[in-house]
This record gives C-alpha cells, sequence and structure tokens, in this order.
C-alpha cells in the first residue's frame, strides 16, 4: 500500500469539506486504514495529530475570510463547519487570542495559521536497516506512575521528558514492589484517544498478578498480544531522543508501508534496560500489531 498517497488524498478531501464536521473515522476511511492506525501513519508523515491538523485548517481558513472579506461572520462560520456563531466565536478565540470581529481590526493576517499539507515522497536518512522480530508477549502487569498528556501540538515531546526526569531524579522507581525484572522499565502508551489526541504515558516495571500498587501508584494489566519489536541504533546521549523519534517515524513511514501489519491499537511501549546506562544506548519499541 502506497501510505504517501493514501494520506495526501486525505489532506484533499480535508480541503474539500470543510464546511462539515470531519471525525477520524470517515478521514481514515478515505485513507482505507483503521482509525488508529491512521492517527499514528498521519502523524508520522505530516508532523501532528489528524485531527490537530483539521482543525487548524479549518481556523486558518476562517482566519482568513475574515481578513480579506467582508462576509458575515455567521457565513464564515458555516463555510468551515460550524452551525452557531458563538461556538464558532468561542473556538477561533480559543485558537487566535481574539474574536473574529477584533481579528478584522488587525493590521495583518496572523496567529497559528497553517497551510495545507503537500505530501513527496519520504525519504529516511541516518542508516536505518532495522531488522525487527515478531514475538508473542504474554500478558503482564506493570507498576508504576502515570501521566496525562496529548500529541497535540507536541505536548507529549516536553511533558514526558519532563515526567522521566522527575522520576529518575526522585529516584521513584525504589517504591515499585517486588519487579520481575530489576533492571528494565517500560515508557507505555495507553488509553489512546485519537479524536481529540489524549492518552496516558506510564512508567513503571513488570510485576506479578498478586503484588499490589502502594499508595501514589497504579498497576495496570495488559493481554497477551502479536508486537513486532525494533531496537534502535546506538546513540551517544545527546542524540538519543531524536535517534529513537527517527526510529519510530521509520516504523509508520517505510516498515509499515511495506508489511503485511497495521498497529493494533493497543498499548505500545519502549523497554528501557541496562543498554542505556552506557556512553552509547539503544532500546526495543514494542508496537503491538495486527495483519491487515
Amino acid at each position: 500500500m502506497e501510505y504517501t498517497d493514501s494520506v495526501q488524498r486525505t489532506l484533499d478531501y480535508i480541503e474539500e469539506n470543510m464546511d462539515r464536521t470531519l471525525c477520524l473515522e470517515e478521514l481514515a476511511g478515505v485513507a482505507c486504514f483503521s482509525p488508529f492506525h491512521f492517527h499514528r501513519v498521519f502523524q508520522a508523515m505530516v508532523g501532528e495529530p489528524v485531527m490537530d491538523y483539521t482543525r487548524k485548517r479549518r481556523m486558518t481558513r476562517a482566519a482568513e475570510r475574515l481578513f480579506y472579506s467582508h462576509d458575515k461572520v455567521i457565513d464564515i462560520a458555516m463555510e468551515v463547519g460550524f452551525d452557531y456563531q458563538v461556538s464558532f466565536t468561542r473556538a477561533f478565540k480559543r485558537s487566535f487570542g481574539v474574536s473574529p470581529r477584533e481579528y478584522r481590526e488587525l493590521l495583518r493576517p496572523s496567529g497559528p495559521l497553517r497551510g495545507k499539507a503537500y505530501l513527496t515522497q519520504i525519504a529516511i536518512t541516518g542508516g536505518h536497516n532495522m531488522e525487527p522480530k515478531i514475538v508473542k508477549k504474554p500478558a503482564y502487569h506493570v507498576i508504576g506512575y502515570e501521566l496525562d498528556t496529548t500529541d497535540a501540538d507536541g505536548q507529549n515531546n516536553r511533558d514526558i521528558p519532563e515526567f522521566w526526569q522527575q522520576y529518575i531524579q526522585q529516584n521513584l522507581r525504589v517504591n515499585i514492589p517486588a519487579p520481575l525484572h530489576p533492571n528494565e522499565e517500560l515508557g507505555i502508551c495507553t488509553d489512546f484517544c485519537p479524536e481529540t489526541s489524549e492518552f496516558v504515558y506510564l512508567i513503571g516495571m513488570e510485576v506479578d498478578d498478586e503484588t499490589e500498587p502502594p499508595e501514589g501508584l497504579v498497576k495496570r494489566s495488559f493481554p497477551e498480544l502479536d508486537y513486532v519489536v525494533f531496537t534502535t541504533p546506538e546513540a551517544e546521549e545527546d542524540s538519543f531522543p531524536s535517534t529513537i523519534q527517527s526510529t519510530w517515524n521509520y516504523i509508520f513511514t517505510e516498515w509499515f508501508p511495506k508489511s503485511e501489519y497495521e498497529h493494533s491499537g493497543d498499548a505500545d511501549f519502549e523497554l528501557y534496560d541496562e543498554r542505556c546506562h552506557g556512553t552509547r544506548k539503544k532500546i526495543d519499541i514494542y508496537i503491538p500489531v495486527k495483519k491487515r
């Protein structure tokens, strides 16, 4: 399947249907993907979640119409999918910091304007030549710390490193009772809501079924699933985060399009072990998969 063509087809569809509310399921259908897999592929290729992109394009179209035309605010609101002027005004002010009428008084268009994305064939650099393995991981249980975050506007890329820094600096791992693998920590993404781009990030360690979480910690259980497992290239500490991110991008823009699999929509995770303790670091990325 040619992922670039599928995502570009969806980008064109968004432009052609600005005047009505679009949902994730409809856009995924245009791309011929399952909703969750589409959400992840779109973000890897375009650089932001699909529903966040759609919202920004609608608000940008509205801002341009407000500035360059004398049309009524309600007419512009309906052109970008709002039935009521009050809901449009609220959404516009949330995006641009001023009301539609105030925006018209500006000297020039300003604010978070988002142009239409155009995809070209993606070239992956950095020497990725990965041979992942497919494994069946038995059901497992994790005790750890949770963070509510979102990948809208890259918020997760700020929240999660800060969360890890707090976890490490406060040595919170010692609060996890009876870990099965004391040298392994998991960074788990779960409870995805692609429509809002919200999810839960969990830092924790595997425990047995009987172990109970202390106060202030949570316990999560995950079913047996098939995973595709990638190992990131070795990297120095300063380039380690970008190496992890480029591996994720490689998976969704290069590996998945050539494979017979897609993301199943269940929790995925990164496994950190003793390989992260030296000067050159690497981790494993576990992604739950199902055949297309």
